[in-house]
């Protein structure tokens, strides 16, 4: 299978080409095709569908949040009579349309990112983004130490729309490094002084870059850097490294994939919560083959709101009473 480019609407989208049955059609519908989470999703899910014998088709917007692409995609995959969309919604704003799909019989699977409005989808798997930035955030303040009471916090989120993964990640970074968040449900909310500031990374290194200059403009003593993924982690490296300030600060992260934790090894990020797309998408294409098969829905992990994927601290600076791996093990697992 090759990707072709299709414009579709005003939006730009790439998609997977196949020939789709329509009794037994899977869609994988992610945030963009370049970031190696995403790639490594559709790699699962596309194994995945050929195991189980489905058609498959995978369509990506240009970048996070954009919206306007994954929603064309989930009429394609409507019109084509799919049985099952997986997608990693770009906003809240493709909800409407997953629910159109839901009334029309498709079993719809969030993955990593679940929507605000609980109808637009049958079911989330995804990695605890909350518990993966409380690994972090506890992680940080064991390795400060007595320091973590003064610590300066750079906060680089995705942006300032508040979509349920940046929340998470932040907001239980924050819990992690024993800071009141008042509202668990959005970003900022917190009033302690030693945040000096969240700013939009678009989760990438660009991005991260921008966001680590503004940041260290407001206050250049910055020593505790949280990031959204490991994108954002090397432009906020990279910052550092610009402005001469490469080892004051640590820097933590989500994702695992094979560069960050390469980047965990050579100590340019000082942890990273590791996640498990392939895992996710290859089980939403057997829940999809299931579903196909007799109208069987998957469950949620027992005692959440979702079906938990697993995560894991990978560091080489162990801290007590934070479980981790190390960079041997993370690389054996990682992705990307």
């Amino acid at each position: 299978m090759k990707f072709r480019a299709a414009l579709l609407g005003a939006a730009a989208l790439t998609v997977l080409a196949g020939a789709a049955s329509a009794a037994d059609l899977a869609c994988l519908i992610t945030k963009n095709n370049t970031n190696p989470f995403f790639v490594k999703m559709k790699e699962g899910a596309e194994a995945a569908a050929t195991a189980a014998g489905l058609d498959f088709q995978a369509y990506a917007g240009e970048k996070d949040g954009d919206a306007a692409p994954q929603i064309t995609a989930i009429e394609n995959c409507v019109a084509a009579g799919a049985k099952g969309i997986l997608i990693t919604p770009s906003n809240d704003s493709v909800g409407p349309a997953l629910k159109d799909a839901r009334a029309a019989g498709i079993l719809v699977i969030a993955l990593d990112t679940p929507l605000a409005d609980a109808e637009a989808q049958d079911i989330t798997f995804a990695t605890d983004n909350f518990e993966a930035g409380l690994l972090i955030g506890k992680w940080a303040a064991a390795t400060m130490g007595e320091g973590a009471a003064t610590a300066k916090i750079a906060m680089l989120d995705i942006n300032k729309d508040n979509i349920s993964v940046d929340v998470a990640r932040d907001t239980g970074f924050l819990v992690g490094f024993g800071i009141e968040v008042p509202d668990l449900t959005v970003m900022g909310s917190e009033t302690d002084p030693r945040v000096i500031g969240h700013e939009t990374s678009d989760a990438n290194p660009e991005g991260g870059l921008r966001a680590m200059e503004t940041l260290l403009a407001k206050d250049p003593d910055i020593n505790v850097v949280y990031t959204i993924n490991e994108p954002a982690a090397e432009g906020a490296y990279q910052a550092l490294k610009n402005a001469g300030k490469e080892g004051q600060a640590i820097i933590v992260s989500v994702d695992g994939g094979c560069p960050g934790v390469a980047s965990v090894k050579s100590g340019v990020i000082g942890a990273t919560s590791q996640q498990y797309p392939l895992k996710m998408a290859a089980l939403g294409i057997d829940a999809i083959a299931a579903f196909a098969k007799d109208g069987t829905k998957p469950a949620v992990t027992e005692g959440l709101s979702f079906y938990n994927t697993g995560v894991n601290l990978v560091t080489d600076k162990p801290a007590e009473g934070v479980p981790s791996i190390d960079t041997t093990e993370g690389t054996a697992l990682c992705w990307g």
